[in-house]
């Protein structure tokens, strides 16, 4: 930098001098004693700027100095913070494992406890719906009280056989009043009709020229099938123009007094193999009024919904181990379902399939429980608890079957 300063004054020197008139021009001395002065003052200049130029280079290598003693201790310092928080860090992801071991132990004892409490829970549940079912079945007076106490009879026997009437139609289904004790008879001819025929008895039914004539019942909706019962006045029977809708229909009135929908998808199967009409088979019995109908898939499994004919609400459904398959007709005895089978069709026609939802008989109680030999396979079998009969189509014919029963096993 003093280098450059002294150059600079040279060169001011010479440029000044190449404007001064040569020695031999020159006339006022006292022109030249300012101009020396005034170099004199510019040297003093240049020599203040080069003191000055000379501090603020010591101040600048001293600020330098401590600079870089300042980004020393700033490095130091960092490794340092680096390394602290590399420890914080790995303390920090132990310490998250612990609680999350923690929270893990904590979960699966919740866990346990839910399950043990679910448990608890069903259990408790499937008590009570075991003891409200038995509640059901097994009351100490039947529905149909004061008419019948409760039913405790299990059936051991087809004891005989009696034809009273023989008609040309294959199909249909004919039956007596479940509860009331009117000697009515009414006949359902086909599968698929809209007419009920009314007899003043059986007689009238069996002989065709005894008076009274029979009474001629236009219903408002066609049914379909032959599961159809009656049940203190009313006709229950499946409608033909849907899949699943039961129809209460009022004998006297001739009107429908109320209808039902079947849940869990009935009506899109058979319920029985050799019954190619009928998708939902009712039935009564010392309890009440029944839906036997299939579940879902071909051939599969029967189930069994215990109705209210009240209200047309659904009290309970059982799946049961009874298949579709083979089958021709059902009906319940004091509260359990008997299935008929026959092969192809064609007899002999036996019971092999018995389901109780109480448990309290099984097909290894039960006798081999054959019909007598008839031609062809059962349009129709309805158990009338009123006269403790069978009420059966087969091939035209309108059958009596009378029962052998014996007293249940008591419930354990």
């Amino acid at each position: 930098m003093m280098v450059a300063l002294q150059g600079a004054s040279a060169l001011l020197v010479l440029f000044l001098a190449a404007f001064l008139p040569p020695p031999q021009c020159a006339q006022d001395p006292a022109m030249v004693h300012y101009i020396y002065q005034r170099f004199q003052v510019l040297e003093q200049g240049l020599e203040k700027c080069t003191q000055a130029t000379r501090a603020y280079i010591q101040e600048f290598q001293e600020f330098s100095k401590n600079l870089s003693v300042m980004l020393g201790r700033c490095q130091t310092h960092t490794s340092e913070y680096k390394s602290a928080v590399s420890n914080l860090a790995l303390r920090v992801e132990r310490a998250q494992r612990e609680i999350d071991y923690i929270q893990y132990l904590r979960e699966a004892d919740e866990c346990i406890e839910s399950e043990d409490k679910t448990l608890a829970e069903k259990l408790l549940q499937e008590a009570e719906e075991e003891k409200r079912i038995r509640t059901l079945l097994n009351a100490i007076i039947s529905p149909f009280s004061p008419v019948w106490p409760g039913c405790d009879n299990m059936l051991m026997g087809i004891k005989s056989l009696k034809i009273v009437k023989k008609m040309v139609d294959t199909h249909g289904s004919w039956m007596k009043d479940a509860v009331d004790n009117s000697p009515k008879v009414y006949l359902l001819i086909g599968s698929r009709n809209n007419t009920v025929w009314e007899f003043a008895n059986i007689r009238a039914f069996t002989e065709d020229n005894t008076k009274p004539a029979p009474r001629k019942l236009i219903l408002t909706l066609s049914w379909q099938g032959t599961g159809q019962v009656i049940y203190k006045g009313f006709l229950f029977f499946h409608n033909q123009a849907t899949s699943n809708e039961i129809i209460k229909y009022n004998l006297q009135k001739r009107t429908v007094e109320d209808r039902m929908l079947l849940p869990g998808g009935v009506g899109r199967a058979l319920v029985y193999q050799h019954s190619p009409s009928t998708y939902i088979d009712l039935a009564v019995d010392e309890h009440g009024l029944w839906a036997i109908h299939s579940g879902p898939g071909t051939h599969s499994h029967l189930v069994l919904t215990k109705i209210e004919p009240g209200t047309l609400g659904v009290e309970h459904s059982w799946d049961t181990p009874c298949r579709s398959q083979d089958a021709e007709a059902s009906f319940l005895l004091c509260g359990v379902l008997y299935v008929v089978y026959s092969s192809g069709g064609q007899g002999p026609h036996r019971i092999t399939c018995v389901y109780d939802p109480l448990g309290t008989i099984s097909e290894d109680n039960l006798p081999n429980l054959f019909f007598p030999k008839r031609p062809k396979s059962h349009s129709m079998i309805h158990y009338n608890p009123r006269d403790k009969q069978l009420y059966a189509w087969n091939e035209g014919n309108q059958i009596i079957y009378k029962l052998q029963t014996k007293r249940k096993l008591p419930l354990k």
